[in-house]
């Protein structure tokens, strides 16, 4: 009977660890991770994105700068054909972050969060965060230049829904600078909650669930994101009705700031403090020697980092 029982203990530890060490299963309740096992599963998804090459993050965040451009199609034309209804016109918006979020693709708001999390540990050095960032913020605005340039530049929208999708940036232009900053400070802070309750999820309709709702936030809050944002803007000024520059300066950095602010103090920050006691015992004894020394972290290059662990349930990553 006990060899039954440490064969039924063996397999459930091989199925609940995943082949990168972290966390497929909770410890204590198997369908529920917690606080720190989330993170876990976090760093190691951070560890593929950070060692991403040039090629693969940059088409990867065009992909989901252009499908943010689905977003802002729907919730112009919806906007149009229910003569503004706040609530009919917006039913559509997640769909483009559902495209990014379940298809992996990378969005610079969504990365507020595993990459800043690597960081704190001292596994990545800040240039390769900042490498990341910008790397993957270039691309998602040339996915949504792409996308504002062909949806001026065909029939694809009604001239009501056009007319709509002039306003969304016109609207933003005349709003105050700190005011959009602030409401962008709390759309990242949805966006980046997103992604931490998205690692407690194992399956896709909960996943769904979950960008759906979140994102409906957004337009329903009328907060702002900084990709959909850009796209606006850049649909105005394909339209020449705005002086780029103007565009730039008053509405997409702002936004810009709000989102990063809102991701990375908000949500990342606090949420590693509230596991790093637990995490950090263990990863002074098994994972000291895989971080990077000050010096690495500060100053080291684009591509510095260390050793990933997962110190969980007595399970290290090798």
């Amino acid at each position: 009977m006990p060899d039954d029982t440490d064969r039924e203990t063996a397999v459930r530890d091989a199925v609940d660890v995943s082949q990168s060490g972290a966390p497929a299963g909770g410890h204590t309740i198997r369908d529920r991770f917690s606080a720190d096992e989330i993170f876990q599963r976090i760093v190691v998804a951070a560890d593929e994105e950070i060692t991403a090459t040039t090629r693969e993050l940059f088409f990867s965040g065009l992909a989901a700068g252009f499908a943010i451009t689905v977003t802002f199609l729907l919730y112009a034309s919806l906007y149009a054909s229910t003569d503004g209804d706040p609530v009919l016109s917006a039913l559509l918006y997640p769909l483009g972050f559902v495209f990014i979020i379940l298809g992996d693709y990378q969005l610079y708001t969504e990365n507020t969060l595993p990459p800043v999390a690597l960081t704190l540990e001292r596994l990545a050095s800040l240039p390769s965060l900042m490498r990341i960032w910008g790397l993957v913020l270039l691309a998602n605005l040339a996915g949504g230049l792409l996308g504002a340039l062909a949806l001026s530049s065909t029939g694809v929208l009604s001239p009501a829904a056009a007319s709509a999708a002039e306003g969304f940036a016109q609207k933003a232009i005349e709003t105050p600078w700190w005011t959009l900053f602030s409401k962008a400070v709390f759309a990242g802070l949805i966006v980046a909650g997103v992604v931490w309750v998205d690692y407690s999820l194992r399956d896709s309709i909960s996943r769904l669930a979950l960008v759906y709702v979140s994102f409906l936030a957004i337009p329903f809050g009328n907060l702002y994101h900084v990709v959909v944002s850009a796209t606006e803007m850049l649909y105005l000024v394909f339209n020449g009705e705005l002086a780029l520059w103007v565009g730039v300066s008053q509405f997409v950095v702002p936004v810009l700031l709000g989102n990063s602010i809102g991701g990375v103090v908000l949500v990342t920050v606090v949420n590693y403090f509230q596991t790093t006691e637990r995490r950090l015992a263990s990863a002074r004894e098994a994972g000291k020697k895989n971080r990077l020394t000050v010096r690495e972290w500060v100053l080291g290059g684009f591509s510095d980092s260390g050793r990933s662990y997962v110190p969980v349930n007595g399970h290290d990553r090798d």
